[in-house]
């Protein structure tokens, strides 16, 4: 028996191993918080960090450890709320909101997971620029194809994904770690950076996009869902293990993102600060002058590499993330690369235009702008998060105690007010660059409503008095549905392809029919000629398997099935074959399996998947 693989629609739970150490159980929980950290250290980031460090030098790494804690906090809430509830946080909140609610909360996820795709195409299209001297639109091109990858990982079940994604994570942490040997810091003055202060105007600018860019909102839907692939006891005391492993978990892994921020923000204040380059704040500035001012190769390889792990680790969690949000707010569930190509598609699309309207140097412009939008989407997924955790309704004992409200409520107010600080002076610039009035006036609705929108999210709990649903459906029935009587089938379609898998094509239908059950016997030649002469081919294919076609038939009628007909089809099986079967007005249909899966599908095809969309009755797939 083959073992099933795991995916994350119905993921093969990991196993919490009882009466064991501290270790063996915290290695058990460990995994979750590492695919979460990938997108606290995504190519997103890197714009604010290398702004931060070639512009202010050490002074700014506080702001980097000061979003790092408010990072861990919010994650550990998430994890919690998906420990205690067994509900991920769109989950809650489509239990929770009215429809219209959830649906704009929905469209507002969805918008941050694909301004975070953007800045994962364009991280990973500059790394493949940087490091194989390709123009960068060819690397965006090129982006297109990790659905490939994500395909294959996500067959791999859930502790393997993990694994790849720390194998990933720790070739980005190895080459900062030597690109800070390379650099030779200040290392007094590393520790000073630590000490609060904002300069000017300016740097409060940049620690605004740093914060806004360390944070993601679709981070702490993921998370909620993840830490559900952990098997523990659903007792008062397993919950109580599952939150505290949990924790540990999300510290570890966002203060190894925290090394990486800061590693970033480190090299760019020791290689560009430190000689006088105060104006490098993108990626492709930093990378044309690594090897410049350190005389070393090995500087822009390794920020490269480091590049593209980042972009692909980031990439294939938002997909996942993707997948929580859609099947969480709207209950509909795609297959994983169906998600991953629309995701994609609507990365790549202004990807390719700002770079080939604008030039290459755009793409910094535009993935900070990616980070302003996912700032500007994070106070909607932190105070659904913040109501749910703190409420004794949802959580019963587990609910967070006060100091912990009052702390998660004094950094939501932080984000809210930086993102304010963000829109009017945004706004203004655009009033000083004469944007059109009705743009102007357009984005002037839409923060309204958006604030509209928020301040309803905010005292909701106040106005509904915490109402929620038991559970999500996912699906429409609620209950057994009345189990009613099948005629015995009548007439049997079995669709043959002289196989292996005929044999149990025909085996099924003999256990199914009697010797009165009318037989359809029905074969689809798709040679080259048959497709473009359809009936009227006379090949050496064609006049074979019509000869075999009819030894079945005889074959049945030997054994006493008197009702046995043949048909042959031309052409495409996944046409071909339903309008023969709706012709024949058969009571249910026999199938064999291709055999192939994943990549085999893409290579040659699946029909039956086309096939049950086209005939309105059951379906028998024969497998060997």
């Amino acid at each position: 028996m083959k073992k099933k693989r795991g995916n994350l629609s119905s993921p093969k739970k990991v196993d919490i191993v009882q009466n064991k150490g501290f270790l063996r159980k915290l290695l058990a929980f460990v995994g979750p918080a590492y695919l979460v950290s990938v997108g606290y250290m995504d190519p997103g980031n890197w714009a604010t960090d290398i702004a931060g460090g070639s512009q202010f030098g050490y002074k700014l790494i506080w702001i980097i450890l000061v979003s790092n804690i408010m990072a861990i906090v919010f994650q550990s809430l998430s994890a919690r709320l998906g420990v205690v509830s067994g509900k991920d946080l769109a989950q809650a909140s489509s239990s929770h909101y009215p429809k219209p609610v959830n649906f704009t909360l929905w469209i507002l996820a969805e918008i941050a997971i694909i301004s975070t795709d953007i800045a994962e195409v364009l991280g990973t299209a500059i790394g493949i620029s940087l490091i194989f001297k390709v123009p960068i639109v060819y690397g965006v091109l090129i982006t297109g194809f990790d659905t490939l990858l994500l395909l294959l990982i996500n067959r791999l079940g859930v502790r393997k994904m993990e694994a790849f994604i720390i194998m990933l994570i720790s070739i980005i942490g190895i080459s900062f770690l030597v690109e800070i040997i390379i650099s030779k810091p200040d290392y007094v003055n590393i520790l000073s950076g630590f000490v609060p202060t904002i300069p000017n105007a300016a740097a409060l600018y940049i620690g605004i996009g740093i914060i806004g860019a360390t944070i993601m909102p679709h981070n702490l839907y993921l998370h909620s869902s993840l830490v559900q692939t952990r098997n523990y006891k659903k007792d008062k005391d397993g919950i109580k293990q599952a939150i505290k492993f949990n924790t540990i978990d999300s510290i570890i892994a966002l203060n190894f993102a925290f090394f990486v921020n800061a590693a970033i923000l480190i090299v760019a204040a020791a290689v560009f600060y430190e000689t006088g380059r105060y104006d490098v704040g993108d990626i492709l500035t930093a990378h044309q002058l690594l090897e410049p001012i350190l005389g070393t190769e090995l500087a822009p390889i390794l920020f490269g590499i480091a590049l593209i792990a980042a972009g692909q680790s980031s990439t294939i969690t938002g997909t996942y993330a993707g997948q929580v949000v859609m099947e969480g707010y709207i209950h509909l569930r795609l297959q994983p690369w169906v998600r991953r190509i629309i995701t994609r598609l609507l990365a790549i699309i202004p990807a390719l235009l700002v770079i080939v309207l604008y030039g290459e140097q755009a793409s910094g412009s535009l993935l900070i702008l990616s980070q302003v939008v996912l700032s500007l989407q994070l106070s909607f997924a932190v105070i659904p998060l913040i109501h749910f955790v703190s409420s004794k309704k949802f959580m019963k004992d587990f609910a967070i105690k006060i100091k912990m409200r009052v702390m998660s409520w004094l950094m939501a107010t932080l984000i809210m007010i930086l993102n304010v600080i963000l829109v009017i002076d945004t706004l203004k610039e655009w009033f000083k660059d004469g944007v059109n009035f009705f743009v102007y006036a357009s984005v002037i609705l839409l923060i309204l409503g958006l604030m509209l929108l928020l301040i309803y999210i905010i005292f909701e709990p106040f106005i509904n008095r915490g109402k929620t649903q038991d559970r999500v459906w996912i699906h429409h029935l609620t209950q057994v549905p009345n189990i009613i009587k099948i005629e015995p089938y009548k007439k049997i379609a079995l669709s043959l392809d002289f196989s292996k898998n005929d044999q149990s094509i025909l085996s099924h239908a003999a256990h199914l029919a009697t010797f009165e059950t009318e037989i359809v016997l029905l074969h689809v030649v798709e040679s080259a000629g048959a497709a473009i002469y359809g009936g009227e081919i006379s090949d050496n294919e064609t006049i074979v398997d019509a000869e075999m076609l009819n030894k079945y038939a005889v074959a049945l009628k030997d054994m006493g099935y008197k009702h046995v007909t043949t048909e042959m089809g031309y052409g495409k099986l996944s046409t071909a074959l339903p309008k023969m079967i709706n012709k024949h007005q058969v009571d249910i249909a026999i199938f064999g399996s291709h055999g192939h899966k994943a990549f085999g599908d893409l290579i040659f095809g699946s029909s039956i998947d086309r096939i049950k969309h086209q005939i309105n009755i059951p379906i028998l797939i024969a497998n060997q």
